[in-house]
């Protein structure tokens, strides 16, 4: 399947046959094309938690007003988002490139985080929904679908995935094999209608 296929079959899929259980090696695979998703600065500020154990996934599934899809997919994926991955020795971002490059790069990465705590959350924010993007169209290319999801208590899942004071979650994504088509789309809006050249026009502010 080519990525321009992937784009236009991938749909939230809410209905998973509740039998298939993504193997390993698939999960693997999935998760080494996520992390080629880009982060600003190379932070990586991304981290995922595959939800596996049943009792744990019934647990989130009442957090999530009891939807199906949280115990029926094949695969439970939480996406966080680390605040202080910046400050974490951001050398690790840069160990391969050379000395002058990672030096500076480091600098700029302390200079402009540090202080700024609703730039570091929003900076986790785009990351894990440039991540989340990757993940669903990675996985139409292996013949999974999959659903994002923001409709569940976060305190609650954040408690029961242990999360560290200094993450927060961004979405939880199902991936799984379909037991049922997503609706038809319902209404897409023209590309006239979301598509602005160079500038708003006072009609439009």
């Amino acid at each position: 399947m080519d990525v321009f296929e992937a784009i236009a079959t991938r749909r939230s899929v809410r209905h998973f046959d509740p039998a298939h259980r993504m193997s390993d090696d698939e999960i693997d695979t999935l998760m080494s094309h996520i992390l080629l998703s880009p982060t600003a600065f190379n932070i990586q500020n991304w981290r995922f938690v595959a939800v596996q154990d049943p009792a744990l996934r019934a647990e989130i599934r009442k957090a999530a007003w009891d939807q199906a899809q949280v115990t029926e997919a094949s695969l439970l994926l939480v996406m966080c988002l680390d605040l202080k991955s910046w400050a974490k020795s951001p050398e690790r971002y840069w160990r391969h490139a050379p000395a002058q490059v990672s030096e500076s790069m480091v600098r700029e990465i302390r200079h402009f985080y540090r202080d700024d705590e609703m730039l570091q959350r929003d900076e986790g924010m785009r990351s894990c929904g440039m991540a989340a993007q990757t993940a669903m169209l990675a996985a139409r290319g292996m013949g999974y679908d999959s659903c994002p999801m923001d409709g569940f208590d976060f305190k609650r899942v954040g408690h029961l995935i242990n999360l560290p004071p200094d993450h927060r979650i961004c979405m939880m994504i199902t991936f799984g094999k379909a037991q049922a088509a997503a609706h038809p789309r319902s209404g897409q809006l023209d590309l006239s209608e979301v598509f602005v050249r160079d500038r708003f026009t006072e009609s439009e502010r």
